[in-house]
């Protein structure tokens, strides 16, 4: 016979869980990792050490081909972690003991917030584990660009040329740290971040994205996709950059508004686009943009080691905590 733990559960459609405690067995706690791009085996290793030592049960469910794999392996599972794994309203039907699924990276887009309150599932993310990372492809790439891809030819340098931060969360405070190391003049917008936390950290505030975008070489782009931002990088914007401009895009391909980004690099030649979410119109950018435009065949910015291992390893630890205390601190619905 196991010991027992009490933990907090939402109320239906309740966003804070107060006042609501449930008493399960430890033993039968059963946690689900459901990744289709598995974690590395030591961030396994360590996830496997935080669920072990609570008393709870591993499950794992990696490299699935099919849907119905993730339906049957989540039927059991109170916890579930995830990493850019659809979660949709089928996926909480088929987990009728789940309680919590936590994303481990900062973006959480492929959980459907709506259907997990409805379900009273808890969903979090696990924001800042994976921004160092981010940030040093977005750079990466920029060096990339500016250098005109590897080519040969003669490029640019990244050197007294003004980057704007489009959001200055975990991610763009990282790639502002970085950029100035480069020699960069650091500008950012973001609606929700205070004038003082950026010159804090050494980056000048503009207080709208159309000046941001007037005044950048380069824009790199760290918003969510939000009903608010996608589609929102468009050719209104774009157009406002200065000659030989150049946008990175490491947060999320939704943001932008491919038909308008294509007509806007078709009447600027000296406009280049590089990104990490390849966009539905890769091949036809490719086709009409080859020497400046480049996209990775899938998302890279979590793509380390370091990354991989600490947000699973936050992932586990928030789990484990929920369970014990009630901790939602990370909570996204």
């Amino acid at each position: 016979m196991g010991s027992y733990i009490t933990y907090r559960a939402p109320k239906h459609n309740e966003k804070a869980p107060e006042n609501i405690f449930l008493t399960t067995l430890v033993n039968k706690m059963k946690i689900l990792i459901a990744t289709e791009k598995p974690f590395a085996k030591v961030a396994v290793e360590g996830i496997r050490k935080e669920i072990e030592a609570a008393g709870y049960e591993l499950a794992l469910l990696e490299k699935y081909t099919s849907k119905q794999q993730l339906l049957d392996a989540v039927s059991d599972a109170d916890a579930l972690i995830i990493r850019s794994d659809l979660v949709d309203a089928e996926v909480f039907d088929a987990a009728k003991k789940l309680k919590i699924v936590v994303r481990a990276g900062a973006g959480y887009d492929n959980i459907d917030l709506v259907a997990a309150t409805s379900h009273g599932v808890v969903a979090m993310n696990t924001p800042g584990q994976n921004s160092n990372a981010v940030a040093e492809l977005a750079l990466g790439m920029m060096v990339y660009a500016v250098r005109n891809f590897y080519n040969g030819t003669s490029g640019t340098e990244l050197k007294g040329k003004t980057l704007g931060i489009h959001a200055f969360g975990n991610v763009g405070r990282n790639v502002a740290r970085i950029a100035k190391g480069f020699g960069m003049n650091v500008l950012a917008y973001d609606a929700y971040c205070p004038d003082e936390a950026m010159t804090a950290a050494g980056v000048t505030p503009v207080h709208s994205a159309e000046e941001l975008y007037e005044k950048s070489d380069i824009v790199s782009l760290h918003i969510p996709a939000t009903p608010e931002t996608k589609q929102s990088i468009n050719y209104a914007l774009l157009s406002r950059m200065p000659k030989g401009a150049l946008l990175v895009n490491t947060a999320r391909k939704e943001v932008i508004n491919e038909e308008e980004l294509i007509c806007l690099m078709s009447e600027r030649p000296d406009f280049k686009y590089v990104t990490d979410i390849m966009p539905a119109s890769d091949m036809k950018m490719h086709e009409l943009f080859e020497e400046r435009y480049f996209s990775t065949p899938k998302k890279m910015g979590a793509q380390t080691a370091e990354a991989n291992i600490n947000a699973g390893i936050a992932a586990a630890k928030q789990i484990v905590d929920f369970f014990t205390t009630g901790n939602t601190r990370y909570k996204v619905n």
